[in-house]
């Protein structure tokens, strides 16, 4: 034998010699091919396990045992329309009612008209409304007023119990109507037959109410809608109600705050002579402000008088006519200027004739100078009293100034107690409006609590009609899904029966030592692969049963190694069915208690196609030529839960299986499966990688392999990279293999 991937060494040609004569004195006894003949009709062979569901067979059992589906499908039937029939019917009406908040802007409290819109209510808000509804208390008053107790249909009581019921009560199905009270008894059953809900995406409210009796159904639904209406305008009133008591006994306490406030204000300011004055001023700062006024004054007269004087002495002293409106409104100054316009009208008349030294002449003009110096002295005077009133005028401004003063150092000493003074006032204002609030929210409570009906926050928008269709039961829909449901249930059954005898345990004789005592014929197909022919069982020595206990000895000690023992390369010394055979009996014994795929890699042997599920199944090479996918690769051992891939269908390019891909493959199953066996054949053309990495060895030698050439091997084996090499005794016989589809024979 040669392995691709061993390392050149001085023990190699030792190794040689060694697998050379093994493989030149074991030859593997094969038989001729044969031919079927058929089996003896004492002994029916059972069809083999392919581990799929046979659908024909399914069909054939459903046809065969079809009176046991027809039969109960009838019979449900029957008594499904003969139930329904027998049920006393129920009508159904229902009626509507809007949530909307009819409140408009006349009835509004005056805290909200101001806002156009009230706010939409959420859905949260219209459940509750749905509860309300459903409120017992609205139940109670729609009892009463409708008389439902008296009717028996709601109080089962009044027509008697049935036996039957009362047995169930006695078993604990239903309660005893005989334990319960009447009121109980009669909501029970108003509930049973009332449902309320909210229209999705709506404040619509649905109540749908259901009766034996249609003109009941309506008329309870009715009185349902008009109860919950005036229950709420109750509930409105109420709270109007509740809300006047509160604010009546508030509004005593802060009348009463109100006077011990404005109390401590008056008395405040009493002692600390704080006065108001107009405007709402204090005493002191209003004389502030008038002296204020009174100096702003005093100082421009004072300022105009000096003015005015100033400006007629200088007229005076420049001889310019006094043209001052002092002077010029002066009654004297406007006799004197009407003088002495009269004086000079008469001088120019008396100059015409007369020449200067008349003595006319000279009197009007002595006259006329006489009437300017008393002119002059008049405007004088006036200036002398324009400067007193300007005197005047100062002292009096001297005189506020030092009032001003005087009444602001007044104002600085108080200003702390106006501080004071101020706060008190704040409280008292704060408790004079809160009392005014209260008192206009008292006011609109009694307003409210005085009207008789208060607008609800709902109305009727469709009322209950007289239904004369049964909304329960539903006839058609119940009978439909009494009877299919039977036909799928004893279809079911027969099904079930069918796949549990089909998928019944079989004893594997191989795995057991008490079945090899078992004797059995073997079944042979008309045309079959040429694969080792399996031994009689008695023909086996106590040999063969050593090899299978040293296959699950090692089988316990990998399952113990757990993820170091994932990936397990199966190699022998020669090409041939005993690796194969070997591989498939350790992968089974670890396909009982974990998931395992094998992996073939040789190829050589027959036997992987002829154990699995789908002979003709794709393998690796499909895989790599992009021919199949993952899933289509992988098939099941017809015998046990392991699962099998292939190297490829046959006459495939075995290149393909040096691919780097191959290797990712191998990695991908590593991650879906506890174990991956790989049967590497002899490993003749394989890379070295793909066998060794992250992987144990199991050898399967030929019987003749020296101890010594083992021993080299092993050695070998793990210088070149797996991490546990574990050789055989020896390897797996065919006619050891009796897990080995029956229908396999020798050719």
């Amino acid at each position: 034998m040669r392995l691709a991937f061993w390392r050149a060494g001085k023990d190699k040609a030792v190794i040689e010699r060694a697998v050379s004569k093994a493989r030149h004195e074991a030859r593997p006894e094969t038989k001729p091919r044969v031919e079927a003949r058929p089996a003896p009709a004492v002994a029916q062979p059972a069809p083999a396990e392919s581990g799929d569901i046979d659908l024909h067979a399914l069909g054939g059992a459903l046809a065969r045992k079809r009176g046991w589906i027809i039969v109960p499908t009838v019979l449900a039937l029957v008594a499904s329309v003969a139930i329904v029939n027998l049920i006393t019917p129920r009508y159904k009406s229902e009626s509507r009612i809007l949530i909307d908040g009819r409140e408009n802007v006349f009835l509004r409290p005056s805290s909200d008209r101001s806002t156009e819109e009230r706010q939409a209510l959420d859905p949260e808000a219209v459940t509750s409304q749905v509860q309300l509804v459903l409120s017992r208390d609205l139940a109670r008053e729609i009892i009463k007023k409708d008389k439902l107790a008296e009717r028996p249909e709601f109080d089962p009581v009044l027509q008697g119990v049935s036996p039957l019921k009362s047995l169930a009560a006695m078993v604990g199905i239903g309660r005893d109507p005989f334990s319960m009270t009447p009121e109980e008894r009669v909501l029970d059953a108003y509930y049973d037959r009332l449902q309320a809900y909210a229209v999705d995406k709506s404040r619509v409210i649905v109540v749908e109410f259901q009766s034996q009796d249609p003109e009941l159904a309506v008329r309870v639904a009715n009185s349902i809608a008009d109860g919950y209406l005036v229950l709420q305008q109750n509930a409105r009133q109420e709270q109007a109600r509740n809300a006047s008591q509160w604010l009546s006994g508030e509004i005593e306490n802060l009348r009463k705050k109100v006077s011990d406030a404005e109390a401590k204000v008056e008395d405040f300011r009493s002692k600390s002579s704080l006065f108001v004055g107009t405007n709402n001023t204090t005493l002191s700062n209003q004389q502030m402000g008038e002296v204020n006024t009174q100096l702003n004054n005093a100082r421009s007269m004072k300022a105009d008088a000096e003015s005015r004087a100033r400006l007629i002495k200088e007229m005076l002293q420049s001889g310019k006519p006094i043209e001052a409106s002092e002077v010029v409104n002066s009654e004297l100054m406007r006799r004197l200027s009407e003088q002495r316009v009269t004086l000079r009208a008469q001088l120019a008349e008396q100059s015409s004739t007369l020449l200067g030294n008349h003595p006319r002449i000279k009197e009007l003009k002595a006259q006329l100078g006489d009437l300017d110096n008393q002119i002059r002295d008049e405007a004088a005077k006036i200036s002398r009293s324009l400067e007193s009133d300007a005197r005047i005028a100062g002292g009096r401004v001297d005189g506020l100034t030092a009032s001003l003063e005087q009444l602001k150092k007044q104002a600085t000493s108080t200003n702390g107690q106006d501080v004071q003074l101020r706060a008190l006032e704040r409280e008292a204002k704060a408790q004079r409006d809160l009392l005014e609030t209260y008192l206009g929210k008292y006011r609109e409570a009694s307003t409210r609590e005085s009207i008789d009906s208060a607008p609800a926050e709902g109305r009727i928008i469709s009322r209950a009609i007289v239904s004369n269709t049964p909304a329960y039961p539903k006839k058609l829909p119940i009978v439909l899904i009494a009877t299919l449901a039977t036909l799928l249930l004893s279809s079911g059954l027969v099904v079930t029966g069918e796949l549990l005898r089909q998928t019944a345990p079989r004893a594997i004789a191989s795995l057991a030592p008490a079945a090899l005592t078992t004797r059995r014929e073997p079944v042979v197909d008309p045309v079959v692969e040429e694969v080792p022919a399996p031994l009689q069982p008695d023909m086996m020595s106590g040999a063969d049963v050593n090899e299978f206990v040293e296959i699950g000895q090692l089988a316990e000690s990998l399952r113990a190694a757990g993820a170091a023992a994932k990936k397990v390369t199966v190699l022998g010394t020669a090409s041939g069915d005993a690796i194969t055979l070997s591989t498939l009996t350790l992968a089974r014994h670890l396909a009982r208690d974990a998931r395992v795929v094998v992996v073939d890699l040789a190829a050589s042997s027959p036997t992987i196609a002829a154990v699995a599920v789908d002979p003709t199944a794709p393998g690796l090479a499909e895989l790599m030529q992009g021919q199949a996918s993952f899933a289509q690769i992988i098939t099941r051992d017809k015998l046990s839960r392991l699962h099998l891939v292939m190297a490829g269908r046959p006459g495939f390019d075995r290149s393909l299986l040096q691919s780097p891909r191959v290797t990712l493959a191998i990695d991908a199953l590593l991650r879906a499966y506890d174990h991956v066996l790989v049967d590497a054949g002899s490993a003749e053309d394989l890379p070295a990688e793909l066998l060794t990495a992250n992987a144990r060895a199991v050898v399967v030698p030929d019987a003749s392999m020296e101890a010594d050439a083992r021993v080299l091997m092993c050695e070998q084996l793990k210088a070149v990279g797996f991490s546990e090499v574990t050789m055989l005794s020896r390897p797996v016989q065919p006619s050891d293999a009796g897990e080995t589809p029956p229908r396999v024979v020798a050719a």
